[in-house]
């Protein structure tokens, strides 16, 4: 296979990826999740399923998930068989293949035997994980065929491994963000907050039951909301030179500042249903592209770091020489 082809590989495996991610989500929003009874991969034993609404929701999902899984094997197949050079996206293809069959596995356990809150936000932050390797998988394999356009090899950019440590733990926390969100959702705790931004008119509410939730929530978000502008500041301008890195600095605070939006557009819909799930559903799908981007990023990152390592092991003397300098100064 061609890059073009895997390219578009690549592309429809994240397509579906994210249809699944999003198809989970709708079945909790909806209360799907036994429209199907407790019976897996059947659905009130049968093939095809009543028409009832719940059981078209939750077989769709199992539907789109079980493409997602299959294109992911197709994915790692290929990627192991004609990028042998490139290892990065060779386990990108295989995390995405990894935590796709795990989530599977989970959300078909959770079927049979119905499971706590904890466990039904992890089975998320796992879908989560297995859309956010294909995204990778995506801007990589990007990556790599513009350079063949363009006939030129990888730029030598770099970091600071300052920068590279943030960028990893902004990314960690982000996930940490994702669980406690998903724990909102499915403790049904999404209105133990009423108004925005205070808490049910208050800046410390009582912490109990779902209000103490969705409050830790909304305290989590606005951190990160701080910490991935933060982030995206440093990667914007101490690093002139490098565009892929301004940009994917750019994209993350954009998408950063849009999630705390559409979070707080959930809580002025909770009393309209339609609009609610509309705004949810919005909600999570920003939050997809935003965790997908940090994980390049904290690859992308962890790369250039190493590249600084090797030339300064090379030249103790050579402070990194034809990379521009503001990189030495970045955190």
């Amino acid at each position: 296979m061609n890059t073009k082809q895997l390219k578009w590989l690549s592309y429809i495996s994240c397509l579906v990826m994210f249809l699944a991610t999003l198809g989970g989500s709708v079945v909790t929003k909806t209360e799907s999740g036994l429209g199907c009874g407790n019976e897996w991969p059947l659905c009130h034993g049968k093939f095809v399923p009543a028409h009832t609404i719940a059981s078209l929701i939750e077989y769709s999902h199992r539907a789109v998930s079980g493409a997602a899984g299959l294109l992911s094997v197709a994915a790692f197949v290929a990627f192991w068989l004609y990028r042998k050079q490139r290892r990065d996206l060779q386990f990108y293809a295989f995390l995405a293949l990894v935590f796709v069959m795990v989530q599977a596995f989970m959300g078909a356990m959770a079927v049979i035997y119905p499971t706590s809150s904890p466990v039904m936000a992890l089975h998320f932050g796992f879908s989560l994980i297995a859309f956010a390797s294909s995204v990778m998988l995506v801007l990589g394999i990007r990556e790599d065929e513009t350079r063949e356009k363009q006939g030129k090899s990888a730029p030598n950019y770099t970091v600071s491994r300052r920068f590279r440590n943030f960028t990893w733990f902004t990314t960690a926390y982000t996930y940490i963000v994702v669980y406690i969100g998903a724990y909102v959702s499915h403790t049904d705790s999404a209105g133990g907050c009423s108004g925005w931004p205070l808490c049910n008119g208050a800046l410390i509410p009582e912490l109990s039951g779902g209000v103490g939730i969705a409050f830790i929530h909304r305290v989590a978000a606005a951190v990160l909301l701080v910490m991935v502008a933060a982030l995206g500041h440093i990667a914007f301008w101490k690093h002139p030179g490098n565009r892929e890195m301004r940009s994917l600095g750019i994209a993350a605070a954009v998408l950063v500042v849009v999630q705390v939006l559409t979070g707080a557009s959930i809580v002025f819909t909770l009393t309209n249903y339609e609009v609610y799930l509309f705004t949810s559903l919005a909600h999570i799908l920003v939050l997809a592209a935003l965790f997908g981007v940090l994980s390049y990023m904290s690859v992308r990152t962890w790369q250039l770091a190493g590249s600084r390592k090797t030339r300064e092991a090379r030249d103790p003397n050579n402070d990194l020489g034809s990379a521009p300098k503001v990189h030495r100064n970045a955190p």
